[in-house]
């Protein structure tokens, strides 16, 4: 009942009012992203929604363009400055996104919009994390966030969508909380931001165990 009926028009109700309450926030953000990023201040990419369908997301920028001689762009550790890392750590970059929610591409509690081209990488499994909208935050951000392996990432996805509640909603903001204050998960163990997901390998399994 949650699920199909209650939770997009919470969506769009508690959406409408963070933008609103967090509008001089947001303000700042721009400025100062304008300036650190040397330019637009926010991130536009197509990502893969509901039932796979594509939509562009929006995010504060946390990497600026920096090139080599070649006109190629710099590594991710050298382009993800101090203030990138400032807003990747505290999730403002993730802000934006409220304009997504709002518009119905996103909800407030899902699994996270990955890159359109890890949709043919996906096992069968693996797909079901589109039977959702995805979300802002979801149960593997606030269970690991980058520090968890892709397998055990998608497993949390995929349990999610088959466990959506109220109580279960507000239990993951709480915990998404606690983690961006602890500054859990930023990145993974061998990379700035997370490593390419290039499909799992055959045999390969999540060793993530459901709580229920």
């Amino acid at each position: 009942m949650y699920a199909k009926f209650f939770k997009r028009f919470l969506d769009f109700i508690l959406s409408l009012c963070a933008v609103i309450v967090l509008s001089p926030i947001l303000l700042v953000l721009i400025v100062l992203g304008t300036i650190f990023m040397r330019g637009n201040p926010f991130f536009f990419q197509e990502r893969p929604g509901k039932d796979e369908k594509i939509f562009k997301l929006i995010k504060f920028r946390t990497m600026d363009n920096r090139k080599d001689r070649e006109g190629n762009l710099l590594p991710d550790e050298i382009r993800l400055n101090k203030y990138g890392r400032f807003l990747r750590s505290t999730s403002l970059d993730e802000l934006p996104e409220l304009i997504n929610i709002l518009k119905g591409d996103m909800s407030i509690i899902g699994p996270r919009p990955l890159l359109v081209r890890y949709l043919d990488r996906y096992n069968e499994e693996q797909h079901h994390r589109h039977d959702v909208r995805p979300g802002l935050t979801g149960y593997a951000q606030a269970h690991g966030r980058n520090g968890v392996s892709w397998e055990d990432k998608f497993a949390m996805d995929v349990w999610y969508t088959k466990h959506i509640t109220f109580l279960g909603d507000v239990r993951i903001i709480w915990d998404t909380v606690m983690t961006v204050l602890k500054r859990d998960g930023i990145s993974s163990e061998t990379s700035a931001t997370m490593e390419e997901f290039m499909g799992t390998p055959v045999g390969v399994a999540s060793t993530w165990r459901a709580p229920y």
